[in-house]
């Protein structure tokens, strides 16, 4: 095997590969006599399927598999040769065929970065602190409560909290919503479902109350017709309802799987979730922290555009829950990640040289704990626990993100940290 390397930009490398074509050609000869062996054809017994049987009907297909298969094992073994560190699968050119009884191909990719000696001592950290108190169990338990909320009919006006229910048409110049009679629908006041206008004409109504409002429809409204248009709203009040909170009694409590129903077990178990909940973004937030100050400490640290791209594909595909998976990201979405998905990426780098340079390495009881944590969050725990104990890649991206809080949690210890006091809901729902 000749191998030649060509730098072609900072992280780019072009690797030219040539090998005997009897390699391939003695693969393919392999796996014809395989397959002539326990092939099925209609016509011929099993294991009399003559070579040239084979040859004609997957000839091509096996010398395709055959060449692919010793593409990859040799870029495998060029790239530990020359020593590199593909960042992503190469792109790979060659037309198969054999000039002087071998054959070429060309692979280029990028590399990880060459990485700076990082002196952390000099860092201005920020490390949160933050504890839960009763008042965030009080509250906790009260959004429980309207969780699970039940709404009874009252013979007064709508205010914020009810729901309300009622049948509306819209009408514009040109449009009618619906094309005959009306629309039902519902809504409670100051949840956010419907946008303020009309939530503002539903309000200190009463059950059978019929009218008509002008209603200036947002420019984001699901129907283009209406979107951002004054429209003249035909609305009837069906029913007007008031929320009925649960009482926290053993029913109540036992809601959650605490058998006995006793309160100051129930507050207990809402402490320790609070407190697991609290522990995993103080850890974000102090990741975060770090990360940030590293990558501001070094401006000028190449990072491979490909896992800038991918980063900003993920991240315009987490803002937008509704995108398809096999939907195509638009351009411009992924244009305006780049800044973030690049401080993302090189924030990553930073982090694992630290943790390689200082041998940190995964705390396998925190792993288990954070897939407890993930799992603790389905109907069925154990059987996500067993999903991530039988899937590699699943398990390697919470080993990752908990190697990244151990690896922040010894930045903070070696740089200039300084405590910030926080309430819990500051932490929980920074602003």
């Amino acid at each position: 095997m000749q191998v030649s390397l060509e730098n072609i930009g900072k992280l780019e490398r072009k690797l030219t590969v040539k090998f005997p074509a009897e390699q391939v050609e003695s693969r393919v000869r392999e796996r014809v006599s395989e397959m002539s062996r326990n092939a099925r054809i209609k016509g011929f017994r099993p294991g009399k399927v003559p070579v040239k049987v084979i040859e004609q009907r997957f000839g091509a297909q096996i010398r395709g598999e055959a060449l692919s298969d010793i593409v990859g094992s040799t870029f495998r073994e060029a790239v530990q040769q020359q020593k590199l560190q593909p960042v992503a699968t190469p792109s790979i050119d060659t037309d198969g065929r054999a000039q002087n009884g071998e054959i070429a191909y060309t692979a280029t990719f990028e590399v990880l970065p060459e990485m700076p000696t990082i002196d952390v001592s000099t860092l201005q950290v920020e490390r949160p602190t933050a504890q839960v108190g009763d008042a965030d169990i009080d509250t906790m338990i009260e959004t429980l409560r309207a969780q699970r909320r039940t709404f009874e009919n009252v013979d007064r006006a709508a205010q914020a909290g009810d729901m309300v229910i009622f049948d509306y048409s819209a009408q514009t110049a040109d449009y009618r919503y619906p094309e005959q009679g009306r629309e039902r629908a519902g809504t409670v006041l100051g949840s956010g479902a419907l946008f303020p206008a009309f939530e503002e004409v539903l309000l200190n109504r009463s059950a059978a109350d019929e009218f008509d409002a002008a209603v200036a429809f947002p420019v984001e409204f699901r129907n283009p017709q209406l979107a951002g248009r004054l429209v003249q709203t035909g609305i009837r009040i069906e029913k007007v309802q008031a929320p009925q909170l649960p009482e926290v009694d053993a029913k109540f409590i036992q809601a959650f799987g605490i058998s006995e129903g006793d309160v100051a077990t129930f507050r207990k178990e809402v402490r320790a979730n609070l407190e697991r909940e609290l522990a995993n973004a103080l850890h974000m937030r102090l990741r975060n922290e770090v990360a940030s100050k590293l990558v501001d400490a070094h401006p000028d640290l190449d990072v491979p555009q490909v896992l800038i791209d991918a980063e900003a594909q993920r991240l315009v595909r987490a803002s937008a829950p509704g995108l398809a998976p096999d939907a195509a990201v638009p351009q411009e979405a992924i244009a305006a990640a780049q800044p973030a998905a690049r401080r993302r990426v090189a924030a990553g780098l930073l982090l694992r040289e630290i943790g390689r340079v200082n041998d940190i390495r995964p705390d396998n009881k925190r792993v288990s704990e954070a897939v407890a944590a993930i799992a603790s969050t389905y109907e069925e725990p154990q059987k996500v626990v067993e999903l991530y104990a039988n899937d590699p890649q699943m398990l390697e991206g919470v080993r990752t993100s908990v190697l990244e809080d151990q690896v922040a949690e010894w930045v903070a210890d070696h740089a200039v940290a300084a405590e910030k006091p926080l309430s819990f809901d500051e932490v929980m729902h920074p602003r």
